[in-house]
C-alpha cells in the first residue's frame, strides 16, 4: 500500500522515472509475476489438461530463479504428479524453443537426480517433462502449433533418436477461447495486453499502459493483481511493449534487406514448389539440393518448414511460414 500511495503522490515525470528504475532493477515479466501464485498456476495447469486438482500445495515450483544457462531463462517450471512442466511466455515467435527447452530441462533433471548415481544398476526414475509456450505476439500465428527439436536437424531422418516437442498456444484475442475460458487469469492477461496494444495505436506506450491498467482495475480485469503491483506492472509493460515493437522493426528491416540481397519471393515460391514435388517422391533435403543445384542450407530450411504441411504441401502457407520464421 505504501508503494501505491507513493506512486499516486508523485508527479507524472517522477512517476515515469520511478517506473524506469523499477524496471532496471528486475528481470521479471508480467506473466511470471502472475504465476508466482501457486493457486493461479494450478488453475492454468487444470485448464490445459482438463484436470480438477484443487490443492496448490501439491505443486512444487522448480523455476531456477536468476539462473541463466547459455542465455536461456525459463519463465515457470513446476513439479506436479510426476510431471515436470516448463511454461514459457513469448511475445515473438521463436522456432528455437525446443532447443532452449532441451538445454533448460537438462539442467533441471541434473538437479533432480543430483543425489543419485548414474552408474547404478538401479533405474533412476524421473518426472515426465512437458513443454508449453504461451504466445501473444503481433505476428499472425495459428491457435496451436507443435514445435519439434527434429525440425532443426540439418539432416532429416524418419525416426529421430532425440526428440522434444513444444506445444505453442496462441493466447491473443479470439484464439483458443476454450482454454482462456477455463483459466480466468490467462484470459484477463490476454485482455490486458490487447488493451495496451489498442491504446498504443493512438498514444505513447507509457500512456497506453497506464490507461490500460486503470481501465482493467475499473472493469475488474486482473484488478487485485494490478492494484497490488501497479508501479511494477506499468514499468514492465512499458519495457515489454517497447521491446516487442523495436524487435519487430529490427527484424522487419533485416528481413527486407535479406530479400533485397538474396532471392525474390517469386523465386523462393518456385523453389518451394519444386522442393515439395521432390518431397512427395521421397527425396530428402540433400538430394533435392543436389537435383535443383541450390544451396543445401536453403533447401534444408524449406524442407523443415514444409514438414509441418505434409502431405498436401500448401506452397502459399509454406512461404508464409518461412517468411515469418525469417522475420522473427
Amino acid at each position: 500500500m505504501k508503494g501505491l500511495l507513493l506512486a499516486i503522490s508523485i508527479s507524472r515525470k517522477e512517476r515515469s522515472m520511478t517506473e524506469t528504475n523499477v524496471l532496471r532493477n528486475q528481470k521479471d515479466t508480467v506473466f511470471r509475476m502472475l504465476y508466482r501464485d501457486k493457486g493461479e498456476l494450478l488453475k492454468l495447469y487444470n485448464a490445459l489438461n482438463g484436470t480438477t486438482y484443487a490443492d496448490p500445495d501439491g505443486l512444487e515450483v522448480w523455476t531456477l530463479d536468476n539462473a541463466i544457462f547459455m542465455n536461456v531463462k525459463n519463465d515457470v517450471s513446476f513439479l506436479l504428479h510426476s510431471e515436470l512442466n516448463l511454461y514459457e511466455h513469448q511475445a515473438s515467435f521463436n522456432p528455437n524453443m525446443p532447443l532452449r527447452d532441451l538445454l533448460y530441462v537438462a539442467r533441471q533433471l541434473e538437479k533432480y537426480v543430483r543425489k543419485e548415481s548414474l552408474y547404478s544398476s538401479k533405474l533412476i526414475q524421473i518426472p515426465v517433462p512437458r513443454f508449453v509456450v504461451f504466445y501473444n505476439g503481433m505476428a499472425n500465428q495459428p491457435e496451436k502449433r507443435l514445435l519439434k527439436l527434429s525440425d532443426a536437424y540439418e539432416k532429416k531422418i524418419k525416426r529421430p533418436e532425440l526428440e522434444l516437442t513444444v506445444l505453442m498456444l496462441n493466447i491473443n484475442a479470439g484464439k483458443n477461447p476454450k482454454i482462456l475460458k477455463k483459466c480466468k487469469t490467462l484470459q484477463e492477461y490476454s485482455i490486458y495486453v490487447e488493451r495496451v496494444r489498442q491504446h498504443a495505436k493512438q498514444m505513447p506506450p507509457g500512456d497506453a499502459v497506464r490507461l490500460a491498467v486503470d481501465e482493467c482495475i475499473r472493469d475488474g480485469v486482473l484488478s487485485e493483481f494490478l492494484l497490488a503491483q501497479k508501479a511494477e506492472v506499468i514499468a514492465m509493460s512499458i519495457f515489454e511493449y517497447d521491446e516487442e515493437v523495436e524487435l519487430a522493426k529490427i527484424r522487419r528491416d533485416e528481413y527486407e534487406l535479406g530479400w533485397e540481397a538474396g532471392i525474390t519471393k517469386g523465386e523462393l515460391k518456385k523453389l518451394i514448389q519444386q522442393s515439395c514435388k521432390k518431397l512427395q517422391k521421397g527425396k530428402n533435403a540433400e538430394q533435392i539440393a543436389e537435383i535443383l543445384e541450390e544451396s543445401p542450407g536453403l533447401i534444408a530450411r524449406i524442407c523443415r518448414t514444409a514438414a509441418s504441411f505434409a502431405p498436401d504441401y500448401d506452397c502459399d502457407k509454406i512461404l508464409e511460414a518461412l517468411s515469418e520464421s525469417d522475420a522473427s
